[in-house]
């Protein structure tokens, strides 16, 4: 018998699988599903390092959505396999591993840094895509492909406050960029950073640390 997750509502679970399908067309596919208390946390990376001498940050996406007050579980999935059926969300028969999924980001004592444009971060995904598709040979092979994603995605963009380029690319990529302007708020809790908008977070975490620039 399948494994169903109660969720709030049919439309909670809609969003859900479109949360789960977005999040496998990118990174490993991989998405970690948290409920409790009524609340469930789906997240994904689509940028992570694979390997010792991979110095790609760590930046997830994450969405929140209602659940069955009920409902407890962490499991990770391959976002593919997920599918709403109801008020539920249908998981299938064996989970993943994700080596990302081991370190999860704090839940509380965030203090607010300052703000940024998404339209900074919807800039940056875009000038990180145009250098991805430049940069990449004809006929590169994969671990090609992956060195050149992560100097881009790495590196560091002033205008987003010093964060890697790859936060906007995550924001894109998973749907939390609108057509509308908003403000983000920027957080910092230990080695993490997240940013708030109102489609999702991004939280990106980098070993030694990441250069911030000021934010305003």
């Amino acid at each position: 018998m399948p494994t169903l997750l109660i969720l709030a509502d049919a439309e909670t679970a809609v969003d859900a699988q479109t949360f789960a399908s977005r999040a496998a067309r990118v990174g490993d596919g991989a998405v970690r599903l948290r409920a409790a208390d009524g609340i469930l946390v789906m997240s994904c990376a689509p940028i992570a390092p694979r390997g010792i001498l991979d110095t790609s940050p760590t930046v997830l996406g994450v969405r929140v959505l209602g659940a069955d007050p009920e409902l407890s579980c962490d499991v990770v999935v391959d976002g593919a396999s997920l599918r709403a059926d109801g008020q539920a969300l249908r998981l299938p028969d064996a989970g993943m591993r994700a080596a990302w999924a081991g370190v999860s980001p704090p839940v509380a004592d965030w203090t607010l840094l300052g703000h940024l444009s998404s339209t900074d971060l919807a800039a940056a995904a875009h000038r990180g895509m145009e250098d991805v598709a430049t940069a990449v040979p004809a006929n590169a092979g994969e671990d090609v492909v992956r060195q050149i994603r992560s100097a881009v995605w790495g590196a560091s963009d002033p205008r987003l406050d010093g964060l890697p380029r790859g936060a906007g690319f995550v924001a894109q990529v998973l749907g939390f960029l609108g057509q509308d302007a908003e403000t983000v708020p920027l957080r910092e809790s230990g080695a993490w950073l997240r940013l708030s908008l109102r489609r999702g977070h991004v939280l990106v975490r980098r070993a030694g640390g990441i250069r911030r620039t000021g934010a305003s």
